[in-house]
Order: C-alpha cells, then sequence, then structure tokens
C-alpha cells in the first residue's frame, strides 16, 4: 500500500466576501455591498511576493453575487481577471465562488485547470434549518453545477459539511450521487470531508462535529466513492492528531490546500508543514505536494493552460 499523502501549496485569493446566502453556519460572509472587491493591483502586489515560494495552486474563493443582481457581471469578470493574473504570473487557479451558470463555468474554465463547489449535503431539510436563508444551497442547483462540470471537461473537487444537523443516511445519498456523476463523466478528483468546527461569526449554534465519527464516515465514502476519487480532509479541523492518523488508516489520501489562512474557518490556523511532516512520520506516512488538477486530467485542459502546467509538472514527484 502507498503511504503517501498529499497536499496543495496554496494560497487564498478572496474576490469578495460579500454574499447574499446567510447559511447560520458561516464565518466567512459579509452582506452585500459591505465590502470592497479585491482589485488587480491589490492582487498583483500580493502575488509577486508569493512568487519562488514554491506556492503552485491560487484558490479564488469567492463569497456569490446573486445571479439577477446588476453587478454580477462585473463579479465574474473580476474572478476571471483574478485568475488570468494569476496564470500570467506562473501560478494555478482554482475557482470555487458558488454556483454559476453553464455559460459562467465555460468562461471560468479558459483560465482555471480545476474548479470546486461543496455540495455540503443533499437533503432539503436543512432548506428549513441552516440554510433557510441561503438561495443557493437548495440540493438541485448544487448537483446541477457538478453535472456541468462533467459535461465542461472540468476537473473538480466537491464536498460534504458534517455535523449541520444531517444524518448518516444523509451523508451516504450525498455520497452515492457523487459517486453516480463521476460514473458518467469521469471527472471528480477529490471529495472533502468537512467536519463544522464552530466560529467567533456564525449564529449557528451547535457543538462541534464529533471527530470520533470521522474515521467510520471515511470508510463508508471510500466504499461508496471510486477507487478514482481521492478522499481529503483540512488538517486544521482535526485538533487531534491521532484522530488525523487514524482517517488517513480509514481511507484519506490528501490534506488539500495548506495555505496561511483557512478563509473558510478563520479561527483555525493550518499546522506548519513541518508539524504535518513530523505527525505523519510518525506512522511512516509521506507528505508530498501536488498540483490542483491530477495528472490524469491535463488532457482536459486548453494548450495555454498545458502550458502553464508544464513547469510545475517537471518539477513535482506527484
Amino acid at each position: 500500500m502507498s503511504r503517501i499523502i498529499t497536499y496543495s501549496p496554496a494560497y487564498t485569493l478572496v474576490p469578495t466576501y460579500e454574499c447574499f446566502n446567510r447559511c447560520t453556519y458561516c464565518n466567512f460572509r459579509v452582506d452585500p455591498g459591505q465590502d470592497s472587491w479585491l482589485t488587480i493591483p491589490q492582487a498583483k502586489t500580493i502575488l509577486q511576493q508569493l512568487q519562488n515560494q514554491g506556492i503552485s495552486e491560487i484558490l479564488m474563493l469567492s463569497g456569490e453575487v446573486h445571479p439577477q443582481s446588476s453587478k454580477r457581471k462585473a463579479w465574474l469578470q473580476r474572478i476571471y481577471d483574478l485568475c488570468e493574473l494569476a496564470l500570467s504570473l506562473g501560478f494555478l487557479p482554482h475557482t470555487n465562488a458558488g454556483p454559476l451558470s453553464f455559460a459562467e463555468m465555460e468562461t471560468l474554465k479558459q483560465v482555471n485547470v480545476s474548479m470546486g463547489l461543496m455540495l455540503e449535503q443533499l437533503t432539503p431539510k436543512l432548506l428549513e434549518t441552516v440554510h433557510k436563508n441561503a438561495p443557493s444551497k437548495v440540493p438541485e442547483l448544487r448537483l446541477q453545477q457538478l453535472e456541468w462540470a462533467g459535461q465542461l471537461k472540468i476537473p473538480f473537487t466537491t464536498g460534504l459539511l458534517l455535523g449541520i444537523e444531517e444524518t448518516l443516511l444523509d451523508c451516504w445519498e450525498s455520497l452515492e450521487a457523487i459517486a453516480t456523476l463521476h460514473q458518467q463523466y469521469g471527472h471528480i478528483q477529490e471529495v472533502i470531508l468537512q467536519p463544522h468546527s464552530p466560529g467567533q461569526q456564525q449564529s449557528f449554534v451547535a457543538p462541534p462535529f464529533n471527530l470520533s465519527q470521522l474515521p467510520e464516515i471515511i470508510a463508508k465514502a471510500r466504499d461508496i466513492l471510486p477507487d478514482t476519487i481521492t478522499l481529503q480532509i483540512p488538517p486544521n479541523l482535526i485538533l487531534d492528531s491521532h484522530c488525523l492518523l487514524d482517517c488517513l488508516d480509514a481511507g484519506v489520501r490528501d490534506l488539500g490546500g495548506i495555505s496561511p489562512k483557512d478563509e473558510v474557518n478563520p479561527n483555525y490556523a493550518h499546522l506548519t508543514h513541518q508539524a504535518l511532516v513530523q505527525i505523519l512520520n510518525a506512522k511512516q506516512w509521506q507528505l508530498v505536494p501536488r498540483l490542483p488538477i491530477y495528472p490524469q486530467y491535463d488532457s482536459w485542459l486548453s494548450p495555454s493552460l498545458k502550458q502553464a502546467i508544464k513547469p510545475w509538472r517537471n518539477n513535482l514527484v506527484f
């Protein structure tokens, strides 16, 4: 059995924190109109400082501008321009900006090596609780996104949020839906299993997800999902190193993007690379960097994006 665990050396750019959804567990959003969007000059200054530091992925993580908003077109253009800038400076963009139209996804495919959207949970009962004021969390919208990504041949990351009042049966049904779409299109690179971790901004009153359940859920997910999908967990949300190692034994093979700040969970700092290596080495796991696109999907890219990944592929083990 391979003892390799991968991660993506990453940095997160936030085009805007404003979001028309009000998920009660969110520690990221601000109200529409209450945030200054990231400008191209600001982003250029940040990215130039990151060059030659081994960072390959620029995660474009954005709050959502309403589809009917007069600002929607400008918002998409800003994300496109930021991705184009990142590419020009030698980085590889991966965008997660909520549900997009087919045309919007097709546009962003030109400047992203991969994209993502958390499925979270498919059960509609959450629309009465944590997603009551979150129109883009309608399950059909998010499933549609995964299907369009397959049709457009976009290497995709999705995942489940755990501990937001779902049941285990809800989890299995969500995983089965992901598996079905992947069997049709073969485009899901990774599935993240993300435990709810309370933060200072949220209104959702609930304890953190019980981490002792996580290895069991990972093992079941490994049974449900095709072997070609990699299971991922965020190590900064697994505060017990023994639990983290149990998760690897259960089937996790990736630790996601490791960056200076977790924008979604700002109260939980990422472990340093050295600290992670120390934990993994105790059980003979080897931590290896990867790109935000897995090698089997390189052929899906446009000629210009293939050129963008080439120098990175030549210098990475994975």
